[in-house]
């Protein structure tokens, strides 16, 4: 018996061992400096790249915040806010909650109702038109409950874009398959794990929401059809965007760990 317990503990040891050698060999990084925005580029509909009107996008107490405290209305201005650096193969893991006392801007869509996402392949920021809603992309959406429970974060979108899931090619925007619903207020979190054009995958609070590969520009999307010219169909690379859709939101712990091709 003796030597049975020395021998698991040794195992033990080993696996513990092993698992530590992993996680130290993982090296997240920090995609803001929680000060301000440098290495990101804000993009709103009507505005040029670079424009941020009414100070939307801001770091408050070392978080990142979508806040409309200074419009009157809405005004159909989406935002989007692009990580500087093109990827391929990365996980990006961050806690995100609609903030608990503000409520919608007013005039935004019905569907902007505690709704965000990161906007994953985008074009770059610099090829879009001045009064583009969205860019060329794939999003991974967030979405806060509104009591139903029956608003499942952690969907999937396509702008532009088409991908396969369950070994077809899904044609349809915004296809429901989380069932993880979470209410708002709670800071939430949130993993997408990107393997170039090969698998995506997006977890809520470690939740399997979704799962898809090969996506792909949309040749009857204007927009996806002027990205396509001279590229491939399908798409391995681009820009990250976080979203601002006329809900206020927080996020904070954004980070970024890039993979092995």
């Amino acid at each position: 018996m003796k030597r049975t317990g020395l021998a698991l503990a040794s195992l033990w040891l080993a696996c513990g061992t092993a698992a530590a050698a992993d996680a130290k060999a993982e090296k997240w990084v920090p995609m803001f400096n929680g000060k301000d925005l440098t290495g990101w580029t804000p993009k709103f509909t009507g505005y040029a790249a670079g424009e941020n009107p009414f100070d939307t996008f801001r770091v408050v107490d070392g978080n990142l915040v979508v806040s409309y405290d200074g419009y009157t209305e809405f005004g159909n201005r989406f935002g989007h806010l692009f990580y500087d650096k093109k990827l391929s193969h990365y996980r990006i893991r961050l806690e995100y909650r609609f903030a608990p006392k503000e409520k919608q801007v007013k005039g935004g869509p019905a569907w902007g109702l505690m709704n965000s996402g990161i906007m994953l392949h985008c074009q770059p920021v610099g090829t879009m038109r001045k009064d583009q809603a969205f860019p060329v992309s794939i999003e991974a959406q967030f979405l806060g409950d509104d009591g139903t429970g029956t608003r499942g974060s952690g969907n999937m979108c396509s702008p532009g874009t088409h991908v396969v899931m369950n070994g077809k090619l899904e044609k349809e925007h915004c296809p429901k398959t989380s069932t993880t619903a979470v209410a708002p207020g709670q800071w939430t979190r949130f993993e997408v794990e990107v393997r170039g054009g090969a698998s995506i995958k997006h977890l809520v609070n470690g939740v399997v929401t979704a799962e898809y590969s090969k996506p792909q520009y949309d040749p009857e999307d204007p927009d996806g059809k002027t990205q396509m010219e001279g590229k491939p169909l399908e798409i391995t690379d681009g820009y990250v965007a976080l979203q601002a859709e006329s809900h206020p939101v927080e996020f904070r712990n954004v980070e970024l760990l890039e993979l092995e091709r």
